[in-house]
Parts: structure tokens; C-alpha cells; sequence
């Protein structure tokens, strides 16, 4: 298992897509990515399993990982669960949480790594916030005892590189990816404002 997520973690939506979901992560490992976040939570537990089967055969050429949302890891040994529960966290040798709060921060236990949003207004959840801003972001870093992704509304390297700068070891990306014409091209701009960390997978 290699360490806790950094650079970019890709999180999935087949909704935002205009072709099939594995075509959108192949192209996004293509252009870099080695985390994947899957939630589709949505599926039938058979057909959530099968895609996540499917999106491990293509992050295993690379040494990816595939995090799965929720406390099922669907054959896997990673899960990223949300703020709501269930506490304690599954013994799994991955385990991170979505966070939007010093409240929910101050309940994390034995969790590798939290998400933190939104950090900037987001099109594929308008309304959800307020945005914590990069600002906001290093405030929470700064209490925060695991390593931090900011989620939430990027979209641009200019972006990558504030919530890096703020204390992030990384980012999140949904809407950007899903949507984007060349996910390989976006990914790879995404990516480079990030330092490469060994043993984070990348």
C-alpha cells in the first residue's frame, strides 16, 4: 500500500461525463493521475464492484490506487468515508474522511488523511459552502494532525498552487476531470504545480 494520498486524487462522477467513466480515468492516469476516488454511490453494490474492479486494472500498470467512498471497500484496502460516520473508522490499511470544519476535525481518530471543502465555489455543487478560500484552508491545515487534500472547485494549476501553498499536500478533483475534453492534458496541468512526494504514489 503505498502512503497517504498527495498531488491529485481524481473523484469520480459518471454523470459529468460524455463518455464511459473508464475511458475518463484511463485518459486522467494517462496524463498523470495515481489516486482515484469512486464514489458513483448510487450503483447496485454488484455493479459499483465490477467498475471498481475496472478502474483498479487500469492504476495497477502505474502503481495508482483506487480510494472507494463509503466503509465498503469493495474488494479493496482503501475507503474514504464522510463526515457523518461511522466512527471509529473501519480498521482498513487506508481510511481517510471528508472534513468541513474544526467540529468535525476534532472528532477524527485513527484516519490517514481528511479531505477539507469547499475551499472555492463549485459548479458541480453551487450553493454548497461557504468556500473556505485558501485562507480558510490553512486555518484548518494548521489543526489538522493528518495530511490535508483541498476539495472543492479547482480547476486550474493557479488554484493547485494556492492550496499547496496554503498547507494542502494536495487536491481533489472532480467536475474538471469528469467534464473536461482532454482529461490527459487537464490532469497533466493540474499536476505540475505539484512537488512529487515518494511514496505518496504518484
Amino acid at each position: 500500500m503505498p502512503g497517504t494520498p498527495s498531488g491529485l486524487v481524481v473523484v469520480t462522477d459518471r454523470w459529468q461525463t460524455h463518455r464511459p467513466l473508464p475511458e475518463v480515468i484511463r485518459a486522467a492516469v494517462d496524463g498523470g493521475a495515481r489516486w482515484v476516488l469512486l464514489r458513483e454511490k448510487d450503483l447496485p453494490r454488484d455493479q459499483r464492484l465490477a467498475l471498481a474492479e475496472s478502474l483498479r486494472e487500469i492504476l495497477a500498470p502505474v502503481g495508482g490506487t483506487l480510494l472507494v467512498a463509503g466503509p465498503d471497500p469493495l474488494g479493496g484496502t482503501a475507503v474514504h468515508l464522510p463526515a457523518a460516520g461511522p466512527y471509529p473508522p473501519p480498521e482498513l490499511p487506508l481510511v481517510g474522511r471528508s472534513c468541513h470544519d474544526p467540529a468535525e476535525l476534532a472528532r477524527l481518530s485513527t484516519e490517514d488523511y481528511v479531505t477539507l471543502s469547499p475551499i472555492f465555489p463549485s459548479p458541480s455543487k453551487p450553493g454548497y459552502g461557504p468556500p473556505l478560500h485558501p485562507v480558510g484552508l490553512a486555518r484548518l491545515v494548521r489543526r489538522t494532525p493528518v495530511p490535508v487534500l483541498a476539495l472543492g472547485g479547482v480547476t486550474g494549476p493557479d488554484q493547485v498552487a494556492a492550496c499547496l501553498a496554503a498547507g494542502a499536500a494536495g487536491v481533489a478533483v472532480m467536475g474538471a476531470v469528469m467534464r473536461a475534453d482532454d482529461p490527459a492534458e487537464l490532469v497533466a496541468r493540474l499536476i505540475a504545480p505539484a512537488p512529487v512526494v515518494r511514496g505518496s504514489g504518484r
